[in-house]
This record gives C-alpha cells, sequence and structure tokens, in this order.
C-alpha cells in the first residue's frame, strides 16, 4: 500500500486584498521566523530579513488599506484561517516559536 502525503485543504475563494492581506501576513510570518534568535543560524541572514520586513510592512499596511478602502471593514476570521492552512501557515507560524528544549 503506498502512503501518500496529506493534502492541504482547498483555498477558499478570497478577494483580491484578501489574499494581499494572507500573502503579506505569511511572508512577514517568513521573516520573522528567519529572524527569531533561537532559530538563526547567521547574522548576514537576520540582517537581510531584518531589512526585509520593513518593506512588508508597508505591503502588509496597504493590503489592509486597500481592503478598508474596498468597503471590507470586517476580516473574515475563519475563512483567512482556512486560506492560511491551505497555504501551510501551521508549520510557517512554528518557526516564530521557540523549539522545545531538547533535555537529554
Amino acid at each position: 500500500m503506498t502512503v501518500r502525503p496529506q493534502e492541504r485543504p482547498p483555498l477558499p475563494a478570497l478577494t483580491r486584498a484578501e489574499g494581499a492581506y494572507v500573502d503579506g501576513y505569511l511572508d512577514i510570518v517568513d521573516l520573522v521566523g528567519r529572524l527569531n534568535p533561537a532559530r538563526a543560524t547567521h547574522t548576514y541572514g537576520a540582517m537581510r530579513a531584518a531589512q526585509a520586513l520593513a518593506r512588508q510592512a508597508v505591503v502588509l499596511r496597504d493590503a489592509l488599506t486597500l481592503m478598508h478602502r474596498w468597503g471590507e471593514h470586517e476580516i473574515h476570521d475563519r475563512t483567512l484561517a482556512r486560506a492560511l492552512r491551505a497555504l501551510d501557515g501551521e508549520r510557517r507560524t512554528g518557526r516564530v516559536t521557540l523549539p522545545q528544549d531538547r533535555l537529554e
């Protein structure tokens, strides 16, 4: 019997602005994961992530501004959480946390 990798849930329908919000958030999560002192391995990579974080914050702010301007005043958290799961958000956000202590 062949074991298949677990399939991710399908991406829910999102407005363009919601998609930009989710993408921008995950980009920031990835950068913060690279900056995490408990997981970073080189100062140069962390420095580059910090530089990109400032730029990406502007992209995220612009996505939220666009949502608001287009009348999207509420964040549909359940729908966006489904989108985050479909885009591997659980693994990606896991890099922001402290790793488990390995007392052996």
